[in-house]
């Protein structure tokens, strides 16, 4: 199977196993055991069965280790050659047709609202940097104000550091509830800026759809 399969393997050796040798690892030897010498109907048949239920064990396990190593910070492009794909692009697309989803959608219909969601993402970043003028504005108002509540006000000043105008939408709109009967005008402001970003998003999804997504 390959030098880097009997390396990897042998790193895992020295994890050790637990004194039951676990389910899996057994019917592995079973079934290479019917490869190797069965030649009853009933066995072969059995041993089948048993590749099949090894098969969706496995597509199991790997999200979830997937998923696990990029929580420990192992980058897209680290893990494409233990996928045996050639780019990170590929990695995480992958992993996008892997993961079990609430909404049981196929592997194909996550990888694409996946990308109708970026697509909704750059768009709407790109809205903010055209009206980086009047975004930066508002943002200064709010951070000037008095007796506002300081963790949404602290954002906002924060976001106004940042040199992508994009980064203050998140802290405009959470800044909303906070300006809301206080300072009705750039409440209102607030407002709309945020129903705009959220046309976008959609407008840019929904063409996506209209253009097949290619």
């Amino acid at each position: 199977m390959g030098e880097g399969y009997e390396t990897a393997l042998a790193q895992l050796r020295g994890l050790g196993l637990p004194p039951q040798l676990p389910v899996a690892a057994e019917a592995v030897a079973l079934v290479q055991t019917a490869v190797g010498s069965s030649t009853e109907p009933a066995e072969l048949l059995a041993a089948l069965t048993v590749l099949r239920g090894l098969r969706d064990e496995l597509a199991e396990w790997e999200p979830r280790l997937i998923g696990a190593a990029r929580e420990q910070g192992v980058s897209w492009a680290r893990l494409a050659p233990a996928l045996g794909v050639t780019s990170r692009q590929a990695a995480e697309r992958r992993y996008l047709r892997l993961r079990p989803s609430a909404e049981h959608r196929t592997g194909e219909q996550r990888v694409e609202a996946e990308r109708s969601r970026r697509a909704g993402e750059r768009a709407v970043a790109a809205w903010a940097r055209q009206n980086s003028g009047s975004l930066r504005r508002l943002a200064g108002q709010i951070g000037a104000l008095e007796g506002l509540d300081e963790r949404a006000q602290d954002r906002v000043q924060e976001a106004l550091a940042d040199d992508d105008a994009a980064s203050l939408l998140s802290p405009l709109a959470e800044a909303h509830a906070a300006l809301e009967g206080r300072h009705v005008g750039l409440a209102e402001q607030v407002r709309s800026i945020t129903e705009r970003a959220q046309q976008v998003r959609r407008d840019t999804q929904q063409q996506r759809v209209g253009d097949g997504a290619g």
